[in-house]
């Protein structure tokens, strides 16, 4: 397990910096522990190698006021857990459920029995995301997704993958950009 909170370390650590994310920015991760340990996506749960990435990862953001959203399985519709603070700044509903390891997955649920105040929502527009095993959280990201190419390419044996966004482009040849 110290090898995995290294990697996850790593990775959020460069993907801070890569993405350019600021106090009050939202990080969405999607995070298969199943993958982590090298089982399939959704049959080999281990709350053992979740709580290691979220340890290794949520101190890292918490210090840098940069909220995650912890992104639920496909048994709650990919929903979100975050924390309340984070819902009333971007205005975002609550709903009704409360993760486990077999339904919202272990990640979601490590993320659920960790933060102060919780709450499940629906959706989110992140300003940047770690897919950790293969668990599709481009949904949960702004329109305008830029893949980001990290040092660290896996979290024990799940492929990793990274992407940040930006505003989008508009007005043509005679715009000017940033």
């Amino acid at each position: 397990m110290e090898q995995i909170k290294k990697e996850a370390a790593a990775a959020v650590s460069e993907l801070i910096l890569t993405a350019g994310l600021r106090e009050g920015d939202i990080l969405v991760i999607g995070c298969s522990s199943s993958e982590i340990v090298g089982e399939t996506i959704g049959h080999g749960s281990s709350l053992e190698a979740a709580q290691a990435v979220f340890g290794a990862i949520y101190p890292i953001l918490s210090e840098k006021g940069i909220y995650l959203a912890a992104q639920c399985c496909e048994h709650l519709n990919r929903a979100l857990i975050i924390e309340r603070a984070c819902a009333e700044r971007y205005g975002l509903d609550a709903v009704c459920v409360v993760p486990q390891p077999k339904a919202g997955g272990s990640f979601a649920t490590t993320a659920w029995a960790t933060f102060s105040e919780p709450v499940a929502v629906e959706h989110i527009r992140a300003h940047a995301g770690l897919d950790i095993g293969g668990t599709l959280i481009g949904m949960h990201l702004r329109e305008v997704a830029v893949p980001v190419r990290l040092s660290v390419a896996q979290i024990g044996a799940a492929r990793l993958l990274a992407a940040r966004t930006r505003p989008k482009y508009i007005g043509g040849i005679r715009a000017r950009y940033e």
